[in-house]
């Protein structure tokens, strides 16, 4: 009963709906334009490493950073991502990135030609990490390195900073079912990630993964409980954790091939939002990704036991179809999906994601969406698709690419120590905590150009202030980035004679 798709598979009906799909619809963007974005939105990562940087390393003005990180705790935390523009280790948003740029290898891997590479490599930068912090003790994972309210009150770059290095967790004791079934889930997504190129680092990933899953579900509770001060307001579980249980379960699922999780989600899917109809998918709301993620089991291996989660992504993907009985999205004059005033595109960015996979779940049998009496075709969520990620790459009012470092007009000021503060390389001196808000304050580009960050993104008028001050609009985030990976390779598929 598993629904186990190689890692890199694409039929060839999917490859025909992209090309005909994209072929009868104009574009502001060729095929390589699209694989330039997607080189550039892996490469992002780069950026965002802590730790020692390998020799490849392609970003040349970052620094090793972090290199003590958990000492405090006499275990090994270095390594792992900073989650958008400070110098934190958070873990549940580093857990759901990495769960999402495996999830876009897993789906469009085959699309990313000599992309793949550095796709498994930033994958296997923030799994290294998460390894060792569900490893490093017996009955806890380590979630956090890093005082936010002491790293905020500091504009420094990773490799000078000097605020508190503590190392937080989650134990049977102080339980975090949220943050640990995240990272079950990106254990186990990574895991078919590297099945076939790597089958002992798959193998331990699984492994882990199975533990750590066990360990959320047996000691429930959410983290933002006892770490509260650290945690909140930042990356607060606000949708408490069953949406992870029931996400962490599903991947484990698809892994594992074992159908002891297929049981547990048909036991426990009803407790855990699987019949809540969720609208935003993000780090912190799990359901709208994993009613997709098993409405495939339906769709592609007819388990009929999931044939409900099919209904519910239909639900969800009408939510964007105007005239639908479920539509309520709200869409700039522009045409941008509009969910926040602060960080919008993470949220453009995972519902393109959807609606591609989607897509390509229906396609491989024929199927459509049913919007009350309308039904909605694949061809039709790739054509919705592609006018967000046109978007975001600069087919909008204000012809900027919220990428940076793509196209001829760019954001210049993004919000992030690293990029705006002098390279470690070309000033050695330290920079203390607060010398460097005279950087945070300037007008001036920043001198580090973080290529491939997308940022917050346009207000609902499609108006952006490029602005370092500006963090709503200007900030980048891993998990904006890690399902527009996934877009990106997907278009890029394109036929070029179309």
């Amino acid at each position: 009963m598993a629904f186990f798709v190689g890692p890199y598979s694409l039929k060839l009906p999917i490859l025909c709906l992209i090309f005909c799909a994209i072929a009868l619809s104009s574009s502001a963007f060729t095929s390589q334009d699209y694989s330039d974005a997607l080189e550039k939105s892996i490469l992002f990562y780069e950026g965002q490493r802590s730790g020692k940087l390998p020799p490849d390393q392609r970003l040349k003005w970052r620094g090793d950073s972090g290199l003590s990180d958990g000492s405090s705790n006499n275990v090994d935390l270095v390594g792992g991502y900073y989650d958008a523009g400070d110098n934190v280790k958070f873990g549940l948003p580093m857990a759901f990135t990495t769960t999402m740029l495996s999830w876009s290898v897993v789906e469009f891997g085959g699309s990313m030609g000599n992309q793949i590479h550095n796709a498994r490599a930033a994958i296997r930068w923030s799994t290294d990490y998460l390894l060792k912090a569900a490893t490093a003790s017996p009955g806890t994972l380590y979630v956090q390195v890093g005082d936010p309210n002491k790293d905020h009150q500091c504009w420094e770059r990773p490799e000078d900073m000097d605020t508190p290095r503590n190392a937080y967790k989650v134990s049977t004791q102080s339980p975090g079912s949220d943050v640990a079934a995240e990272t079950a889930a990106a254990l186990a997504a990574a895991s078919i990630v590297f099945k076939e190129s790597d089958p002992s680092y798959s193998a331990k990933l699984l492994k882990t993964a199975v533990k750590v899953f066990d360990f959320a579900d047996k000691y429930r509770g959410a983290y933002s409980g006892p770490l509260n001060s650290v945690v909140c307001p930042f990356y607060c579980s606000y949708s408490g954790y069953q949406d992870e249980l029931l996400w962490g379960a599903s991947w484990l699922h698809k892994a594992s091939q074992n159908d002891y999780y297929l049981a547990y989600i048909e036991s426990n899917g009803r407790d855990m939002g699987g019949e809540d109809d969720a609208y935003s998918f993000s780090w912190d709301d799990k359901r709208p990704g994993t009613k997709i993620l098993l409405s495939k089991g339906f769709l592609e291996n007819d388990i009929q036991e999931l044939q409900a989660y099919k209904e519910h992504s239909d639900n969800y993907i009408c939510s964007f179809i105007q005239g639908s009985p479920n539509f309520q999205s709200q869409y700039t004059p522009g045409g941008l999906f509009y969910k926040t005033s602060s960080s919008n595109l993470q949220y453009v960015t995972s519902s393109t994601f959807l609606l591609l996979t989607y897509a390509n779940y229906l396609a491989s049998r024929g199927g459509f969406a049913s919007c009350g009496s309308t039904t909605v075709t694949a061809d039709k969520l790739i054509s919705m698709a592609k006018k967000q990620v046109d978007y975001v790459l600069g087919d909008n009012p204000a012809k900027m690419s919220y990428m940076v470092g793509f196209g001829n007009k760019y954001p210049l000021h993004a919000h992030h120590r690293g990029s705006s503060l002098p390279s470690v390389h070309e000033h050695p001196a330290h920079i203390a905590c607060g010398d460097g808000f005279r950087y945070l304050n300037s007008g001036s580009p920043d001198p580090n150009v973080l290529v491939g960050a997308v940022l917050g993104g346009p207000d609902d008028k499609d108006r952006f202030a490029d602005d370092r001050n500006n963090y709503q609009q200007s900030e980048p985030a891993t998990y904006i980035n890690a399902p527009f990976v996934g877009a990106l390779a997907f278009f890029s598929a394109k036929s070029p004679a179309s």
